[in-house]
């Protein structure tokens, strides 16, 4: 009896652990909701800027390429041909969804869907790594909302589609690879990559910083078993690949080209995506911008980009707690591979022409979000949650709500 009585206050304690978390998704979209709203986007209505749904109308007729242009969209050209310039896995759930609801998926809900799902994948992730549950919820909370990610989360917009969803799928990679399922780890991985394919360089840190997690615990209790776990992921990676390189190669004739090259400011007016020469301007207006310029009488929120830091402060935490590890010699070699990464990737998409265009913020930081949850998890279980944080953390969310409500694109 004294067994089952125990056994009752468990499970009550569970029970109200998850409460906490289930509070904080409804906050969550609760907030999505009354965005919406405010700022008159339509919520079940497909975006106009719904390329991955046209691609997915395209696959059902057996085409890789559009009927028509579409001007106000970034259609890659060739051969006379219109084609979506972006990677293909977001038109993989849509293509579902079209044989209920044809080409009118309300593709703003799909993201708030995927960022639903990426908020309790963060929460598992938190706990598991010793935060108490109503921080780790907390924390989950402001990691997908007090930053540029909160506009991307009101438009189905072909941009946004691929950036949320990205995100969630690496934030589900971290949780699987780190829960002990490298295999559904690195399938997630592979469809991040799917999305936006610099998130390619999360992989080799995900698996360097699991085989030395591993190589602390059982049942991987040597190197050759702890690689030999990643071997069927790896192969189920190289599978998705594969089907990438030949979607290319059906399209551009080329395994490593999505199409961005093949837009008309790319290939024949002259423009450069990426290059070195972009990252001296980029540095200029994405790190050291300052968020509002002097407009007539006032001052009004940049609808070009501002400091990446600025825009996401979390990114700006990160440099500080690997800056004070540095000086108390408490930056150990898993947080230094995790900070070289993130420069490495942030250097990357530096040198992107645009780096977002017509954005609140820098929209591309966003990409950069789940490297502090990798430092977070390498770091002393709740060590971080200390109140700059949280205040930091919240002046940013209120910056994003403002954000989201006077930078909308047309719709």
């Amino acid at each position: 009896m004294m067994r089952q009585f125990f056994r009752v206050l468990e499970h009550d304690r569970n029970n109200r652990r998850l409460r906490q978390r289930h509070l904080f998704a409804l906050a969550l979209l609760v907030l999505l909701l009354v965005l919406n709203a405010a700022a008159s986007i339509p919520l079940l209505s497909p975006s106009p800027y719904n390329s991955y749904t046209l691609q997915a109308m395209a696959w059902r007729e057996g085409q890789a390429h559009l009927p028509e242009d579409m001007p106000h969209l970034e259609l890659a050209i060739k051969d006379g041909r219109y084609y979506v310039s972006f990677p293909p896995v977001p038109s993989l759930p849509i293509y579902l969804l079209t044989f209920l609801l044809g080409g009118h998926v309300p593709d703003g809900l799909l993201v708030k869907f995927y960022i639903l799902i990426a908020y309790y994948a963060l929460c598992r992730l938190l706990t598991r790594s010793g935060w108490r549950e109503g921080r780790a919820a907390s924390m989950s909370f402001l990691l997908c909302v007090a930053s540029a990610m909160l506009p991307l989360l009101l438009s189905g917009a072909v941009w946004y589609q691929a950036q949320v969803m990205a995100f969630m799928w690496t934030i589900l990679a971290m949780e699987a690879l780190f829960g002990g399922k490298p295999t559904s780890g690195l399938l997630f991985y592979a469809l991040a990559v799917g999305c936006r394919p610099f998130n390619a360089l999360y992989g080799p840190l995900m698996m360097g910083l699991y085989i030395y997690r591993s190589q602390h615990s059982e049942p991987v209790s040597n190197l050759w078993q702890r690689v030999r776990s990643l071997l069927p992921g790896i192969a189920v990676g190289l599978c998705v690949a594969a089907a990438y390189a030949w979607y290319n190669m059906l399209r551009f004739g080329h395994p490593l080209e999505f199409g961005h090259n093949y837009l008309p400011e790319f290939s024949f007016q002259g423009g450069k995506q990426f290059s070195f020469s972009h990252i001296p301007s980029n540095i200029r207006s994405y790190i050291f911008s300052l968020p509002f310029e002097h407009s007539g009488d006032a001052f009004t929120l940049k609808r070009f980009g501002f400091s990446l830091f600025l825009a996401n402060p979390i990114l700006l935490l990160l440099l500080y707690w690997a800056v004070r590890d540095g000086v108390k010699k408490q930056l150990t070699g898993e947080k230094l591979a995790i900070l070289l990464t993130f420069l490495l990737h942030l250097l990357l998409l530096l040198s992107h022409r645009t780096f977002g265009g017509y954005q609140y913020g820098a929209r591309y930081a966003v990409d950069l979000i789940p490297y502090t949850v990798l430092y977070l998890m390498f770091d002393f279980a709740e060590e971080k949650w200390t109140k700059p944080l949280v205040m930091v953390m919240i002046l940013g969310l209120c910056l994003a709500i403002y954000g989201s409500l006077v930078i909308v694109l047309p719709h």
